[in-house]
């Protein structure tokens, strides 16, 4: 048990983050949308109730699917695109999918190569994007799930101002649903940004995703 903790303990961190920030927003959210309902006169909702509401489905919706897209596009873009002195960049001779042998596909997989890897026809093609496929589902699926919500949660506030409701088709065309959208995308692009900038002169003694203390800021590729 101590070595299972020891050996997945970044998972099980990030785990229990997750899931103790999730019950926290779930908490506040619901009390700041009862205070908005009593100020409108209206009634409140228990918290079970709040939870499974369209308001608590897309602000939750909303942040995972921009999470999402932000590793996807950071893949793709990580396959050609280089950054001198960033350990999120590639070596500067390496853009592109590099060839079989280094990439240890087919022929030149290990012994204890995963089988789609060895095999060699189209599960080693799909094998080989397997990453960014499964990323880019997720980031489908929850800005489709953000949109469903986001438009019970929008028609719903119509309503209650005695206005019509729109269509699905017409609350994606509609600013709400982009601006839920846009004001996520834009703070993960520039936190993956920001990464990939200041990890070529600032170091973090121990990490994975920073440089060793004494590299020199010209190396690319090279993490600690």
């Amino acid at each position: 048990m101590r070595a299972f903790v020891r050996h997945s303990s970044l998972s099980l961190f990030f785990g229990l983050l997750f899931l103790l920030s999730l019950a926290g927003q779930s908490v506040a959210g619901w009390h700041q949308f009862n205070a908005l309902q009593v100020a409108e006169h209206l009634d409140t909702l228990s918290w079970t109730a709040y939870v499974a509401s369209s308001d608590f489905a897309v602000d939750v919706a909303e942040n995972w699917q921009s999470e999402f897209l932000q590793f996807w596009v950071y893949l793709m873009a990580t396959v050609w695109l280089l950054q001198k002195g960033s350990p999120e960049s590639k070596e500067l001779d390496k853009a592109g999918k590099e060839s079989d042998e280094e990439q240890k596909v087919g022929p030149h997989a290990d012994p204890d190569s995963p089988a789609w890897a060895r095999a060699g026809d189209w599960r080693t093609t799909v094998y080989s994007s397997s990453l960014a496929i499964v990323m880019g589902a997720i980031f489908l699926a929850c800005w489709l799930v953000q949109s469903v919500a986001g438009w019970a949660a929008y028609n719903e506030s119509r309503l209650q101002q005695l206005q019509d409701p729109l269509s699905w088709g017409g609350y994606l065309a509609n600013a709400d649903f982009w601006a839920r959208t846009l004001q996520n995308w834009q703070s993960e692009f520039l936190a993956v940004g920001a990464m990939c900038v200041l990890s070529i002169y600032l170091r973090q003694r121990g990490s994975s995703q920073s440089k060793p203390v004494g590299e020199p800021h010209g190396s690319t590729g090279v993490e600690g």
